[in-house]
């Protein structure tokens, strides 16, 4: 299992989200998004959105399976640049 803390620079609304959902899905890793004691599925746009995620909020993403760590690294990147790619 793999966890990394990462500070938000962007915010996760519907587009950002989507991107961020279509990122999550090239991997077979089972990748979940933790904000406060809420947590949902990486790969669920629904959940992405209700989540709420916005600039400045910190999260904790984690990740299982065998590319895991290539997952996980790729998402907090994502999440970590303030550019909209």
């Amino acid at each position: 299992m793999t966890d990394k803390k990462v500070q938000v620079k962007r915010d996760l609304q519907a587009r950002t989200a989507a991107l961020f959902v279509q990122l999550a899905g090239k991997y077979e890793a089972n990748t979940r998004i933790a904000l406060g004691n809420k947590r949902t599925n990486c790969k669920s746009i629904m959940g992405m959105i209700s989540l709420g995620v916005s600039k400045g909020h910190e999260v904790i993403l984690s990740g299982e399976g065998i590319d895991a760590d290539k997952a996980i690294n790729e998402l907090s990147a994502f999440m970590e640049c303030d550019e909209d790619n």
